[in-house]
């Protein structure tokens, strides 16, 4: 053992005391007064599995990722097998990729082996019992956040006399604040294990290959939108804004930073950060709405901005594009490995990727997340100089680069502050990056 390393035992009896008498150990090498670095890994031996747990992760791709990775957590605390995440298929996401189709399983099983058993079925002699039909199986309606003492003193007893349990939906169904243990196995399911399907990799990694070379070489009608806006909205979420009693206010809605930059503003921020129009950009997007006439200012200022669509050709695109994960999980994959990501939105995707980024680069990612109420009272400012807006844009700039090793408070999600939970401190010598999560 390294002399400037010191072993700290840990006491896994929160993850086991559900499950045996016995309490296993796990090591972890962590040194002392030295950059963050990861330290998830443990390794001892599985008890007899209480049985198996089926869950259903609803939702699109990120969603359904922190599904994935609360019921392994919630499998390991309960010492129980889990069975290979239902995706549940959505009218918003239209996509019937399978858990296979996006990650890659066999890795994720072999992975987990010295945690949490995986499987990809439930064995016949038990699906005997319910006719072969999972909707026969006793389905727990967990409320949203539960903390994982619910998981200890409600589902084990009826896991352990059913030996077999569902669990839909089962999107954010646990709390983020959890015992180190179970954190640990958040950790170890989200950045180590879930690694995207070889499809999915491989375009990824070739378009962020394409990225790195392009820069080196480079150095309306607003009552049709507003009508077109309203059809999306009816069709994706079926009702939930034309309630009756229902008001919307966008204008306070922009003011209090919930709506995304739009594709001027992007370009009008980055410039005033100090981003040139020999900056590469890669825009990770889903369709946008009337592209060609939304998308000009931005290409106007970023002429060298790039989408998948148009780094990859149709041939390359072709397995994927009629499925939204597969899609999300390119971009996913590009922005990960990007130098600087930019959040212009809210929702998981962006907050997924602040903390994976976190977990890479050590706690030392770069990242910007810009503060949208301040930009919009800066936009709507019809007296700023472009001067004053600037020094503005280099303020929040600055404060972004300065948040990069935040330490994730009780309330957080672990999966945007994967410090200190997911990381401890090694030696500087020691590589700071993990790819395996890609």
């Amino acid at each position: 053992m390294s002399p400037n390393l010191v072993p700290i035992i840990l006491n896994t009896q929160l993850l086991r005391s559900p499950v045996t008498s016995n309490s296993p150990v796990c090591m972890l090498l962590v040194s002392i007064n030295r950059i963050i670095k990861i330290c998830i890994r443990c390794y001892v031996g599985l008890p007899e599995s209480n049985g198996y747990i089926y869950v259903e992760a609803n939702g699109g791709l990120n969603q359904q990722r922190t599904s994935i990775c609360n019921a392994v957590a919630v499998a390991g605390y309960l010492n129980a097998t889990l069975i290979i995440p239902n995706f549940h298929y959505h009218s918003i996401w239209r996509d019937i990729s399978k858990f296979s189709d996006i990650y890659d399983e066999d890795y994720f099983v072999s992975t987990l082996q010295n945690d949490v058993r995986v499987v990809d079925k439930i064995p016949g002699y038990l699906m005997e019992r319910y006719d072969y039909n999972m909707s026969n199986v006793f389905n727990f309606k967990i409320k949203a956040y539960a903390p994982i003492q619910y998981y200890r003193d409600t589902v084990l007893p009826k896991l352990l006399e059913e030996k077999v349990i569902r669990i839909s939906p089962f999107a954010n169904r646990l709390s983020f604040d959890a015992p180190p243990a179970v954190q640990r196995l958040r950790c170890l399911a989200n950045y180590e294990a879930l690694r995207f399907s070889s499809p999915i990799l491989d375009l990824g990694i070739t378009l962020v290959t394409r990225m790195k070379e392009h820069s080196a070489n480079n150095g309306g009608n607003r009552k049709k939108e507003k009508e077109d806006m309203d059809a999306a909205r009816e069709r994706g979420w079926r009702g939930k804004f034309t309630k009756p009693g229902r008001v919307i206010r966008p204008g306070a809605i922009r003011m209090n930073g919930k709506c995304p930059l739009t594709p001027l503003e992007v370009g009008l921020m980055l410039r005033g950060m100090g981003f040139d129009n020999n900056t590469s950009i890669f825009l990770a997007s889903g369709k946008i709405y009337d592209s060609e006439r939304h998308m000009a200012p931005l290409l106007e200022m970023f002429p060298l901005l790039r989408t998948k669509e148009m780094l990859a050709s149709p041939e390359e695109l072709e397995p994927f594009k009629n499925y939204s994960s597969r899609m999300a999980a390119i971009d996913y994959t590009v922005c990960l490995h990007s130098e600087v990501f930019v959040t212009t939105q809210g929702g998981n995707f962006p907050h997924l990727l602040l903390g994976h980024r976190r977990y890479m680069f050590s706690g030392h990612s770069k990242t910007i997340r810009p503060d949208k109420r301040k930009l919009v009272l800066y936009f709507d400012n019809p007296n700023i100089g472009w001067k004053s807006f600037k020094r503005h844009m280099l303020n929040l700039r600055a404060h972004s680069d300065s948040k990069g090793i935040e330490v994730k408070r009780p309330t957080d999600s672990i999966y945007s502050f994967p410090c200190p939970n997911c990381m401890c401190r090694v030696n500087k010598t020691v590589d700071s990056r993990s790819t395996s999560a890609t």
